[in-house]
């Protein structure tokens, strides 16, 4: 059982790096495209991504079924953890709480992002084209914008923390010095992730953003 239990948390570690962490560095690269260039350089961005050979196959078996995994066992493995910050309050203590509840609030938020989205897309409500649109109409409201901050930061924490436990559980990191400088770097990604991605979302949101797409559907009525 223990043995079983060791094997299911290095491929529960192993998936929250590879491939999920390069997904998410790639989403933010995508979305990113919004703040640099426009939402033409976003769409064009996500065009292209979904004109990749085989793109089905690498989303199921490179993206969903590794997130439903590491998803489904983190969650699993937050419930069943012990949490002892109220008799030791040491840093690493507040980190691994932290850890589990911002697994479960990524969780949610990437299920309800993939349903308003990816989902849309794949049932026919949405074109690859309208992304944009659609984004720009969920984020006008203060509301969403704020919950979409808060599964942003909870995401890039959970990422940016998660790769330090990877490095020190996997062998890495040995010793009080490399793993100390491991936390300041990766606390660092970890702030620049989150300005990125709210940089990429305030795009969504820019007033010029919102004349380019009423714009473009001028356009397409004509």
């Amino acid at each position: 059982m223990k043995l079983n239990s060791f094997y299911s948390r290095k491929l529960h570690s192993l998936l929250g790096v590879i491939p999920l962490g390069f997904f998410l560095l790639e989403h933010l690269l995508t979305n990113y495209e919004a703040f640099i260039a426009g939402k033409e350089g976003f769409i064009e961005q996500v065009i292209w991504l979904n004109g990749l050979p085989l793109v089905l196959f690498l989303e199921i078996f490179g993206i969903w079924l590794p997130l439903l995994y590491h998803g489904v066992y983190g969650l699993y493995i937050a419930l069943q953890a012990k949490h002892n910050v109220g008799n030791y309050g040491y840093v690493r203590n507040h980190m691994f709480l932290w850890q589990r509840i911002t697994g479960v609030i990524t969780l949610i938020f990437v299920v309800w992002h993939f349903s308003d989205t990816r989902l849309q897309v794949a049932l026919g409500n949405l074109r690859h084209e309208e992304l944009a649109t659609h984004m720009y109409g969920t984020l006008s409201s203060p509301y969403y914008f704020a919950l979409y901050v808060i599964g942003i930061v909870a995401t890039c924490f959970h990422f940016s923390n998660g790769m330090w436990s990877f490095l020190v559980s996997w062998g890495i990191t040995v010793g009080p010095r490399a793993q100390r400088a491991s936390a300041y770097i990766w606390m660092g990604v970890f702030v620049i992730l989150s300005v990125l991605f709210i940089l990429a979302l305030t795009s969504f949101t820019d007033e010029s953003f919102a004349l380019s797409i009423l714009d473009s559907a001028q356009i397409e009525i004509g």
